[in-house]
């Protein structure tokens, strides 16, 4: 009786092992597969900004794949600079003479058309939104995100092309981003010179990951402590301002940020905790996990981020998620929950992404159309077959992280 228990024993153990084997190979195998389809859509997106970067370095800003729907002229300088960052990633990913030859032309038009010194400011440089380029009345501005974005652009491009522009000019930049800051590490959204300088009438949630990202990248250029010391003062500020809170936004930027910071060399001598930088990690990436459709009532919007199908939250949403990879340690809990999330999220991408005709290598706002009787259908609507440069952008940016984490 005992030696056939044993044997019975024996027998399911083996039966388990073949099962676990077979579940582990088949779920290599199908991330395998997604792998090489990522690599076949990096390469259409890559395509598609190529193609829409024209002579004078700017960009096709917005189209409509419904030659119907007239769209509005605008011209946005922050989805500028985040397109030239995502075509700098893809060029060290896959060295190519066309897209270095696109992000400098893109470089020189930020350089040339947007970034300028500030009344009284001749120690500083700023990336400026202009009022014809918002077709509204705003007045002309420097937005922290706008400076914090271009001077990860053109630092990002002094990877691909070394010289293009001056460490000087660099180093002004960064001067703006922390004269934004406050004692407390925080910082002031927008300078708007017709209205006296500082304005804190609105805060932005992205621009202060977008300047700490900016900083961090100048550091690693020009090491020297002012851009660190503000860099770590407004994470921490961060970390500290959400601790405990259970409502904290799906704040990517930060995480990208995080990623930057805990890749420096002298990472051990940070002025901010690291717990304390990875709990506010661990916060974010779980408020983006809870965002995620994994039963919608059409499939289509299966591991995306937003219930209306909007691809670009799904796309910012993997950003941040791939970022905390990089320094979550594989045993975390919360580990698990992120490679599914992923997996399930560049699927989403994979599938809306057009891989045909002229728009291949596009991403439209959204997957789904909302239902007719609802007040804001019409506009939703007709703006789901839109494609942004930004929208483009931060799906090729997701691509390219998850291809160099698996």
């Amino acid at each position: 009786m005992e030696k056939n228990k044993r044997f019975l024993m024996k027998g399911l153990i083996a039966l388990f092992t073949l099962f676990i084997t077979c579940k582990g190979a088949s779920q290599g195998k199908a991330v395998s597969t997604q792998i090489d389809d990522v690599r076949i859509a990096i390469n259409r997106s890559a395509n598609y900004l190529m193609k829409n970067t024209k002579a004078g370095g700017m960009f096709e800003y917005r189209i409509n794949m419904n030659h119907a729907i007239k769209v509005k002229e605008k011209y946005n300088i922050l989805r500028h600079a985040g397109a030239m960052y995502a075509m700098s990633m893809c060029y060290q990913l896959h060295p190519d003479d066309n897209m270095r030859s696109a992000v400098k032309r893109a470089g020189k038009y930020l350089r040339d058309e947007a970034i300028d010194t500030l009344p009284g400011k001749e120690n500083m440089l700023a990336v400026l939104s202009k009022p014809h380029d918002s077709q509204g009345d705003e007045p002309l501005q420097a937005k922290l995100g706008g400076t914090g974005l271009g001077l990860a652009a053109l630092l990002s491009l002094e990877d691909i092309s070394p010289g293009s522009t001056p460490l000087a000019d660099l180093r002004k930049l960064g001067q703006f981003l922390v004269y934004m800051q406050r004692e407390d590490g925080s910082f002031s959204s927008k300078y708007i010179p017709a209205e006296g300088g500082v304005n804190d009438n609105w805060q932005s949630l992205y621009y202060p990951g977008e300047a700490i990202l900016g900083l961090l990248m100048l550091y690693e250029k020009d090491p020297s402590a002012i851009w660190i010391d503000s860099a770590s003062k407004a994470l921490e500020y961060l970390a500290r301002s959400r601790k405990d809170k259970t409502d904290v936004p799906a704040d990517h930027w930060a995480l990208l940020a995080t990623e930057k910071m805990l890749s420096l060399k002298n990472k051990d001598k940070l002025a901010v905790p690291r717990e304390l930088l990875i709990d506010h990690a661990v916060q974010i990436c779980d408020a983006i996990l809870k965002r995620q459709i994994n039963e919608p009532e059409r499939t289509e919007y299966g591991g995306g981020f937003s219930m209306d199908g909007r691809t670009t939250p799904a796309a910012t949403c993997l950003e941040g998620l791939m970022a905390a990879c990089s320094f979550l340690p594989r045993d975390h809990d919360i580990r698990k929950r992120i490679d599914s999330a992923v997996y399930q999220g560049i699927a989403f991408l994979l599938n809306a992404q057009i891989k045909e005709g002229p728009f291949a290598g596009a991403f439209p706002r959204s997957v789904g159309r909302l239902n007719q009787n609802t007040p804001e259908a019409k506009e939703f609507n007709n703006r789901a077959t839109e494609v942004r440069i930004d929208y483009v952008q931060h799906a090729l940016s997701a691509m390219i992280q998850y291809l160099r984490l698996f």
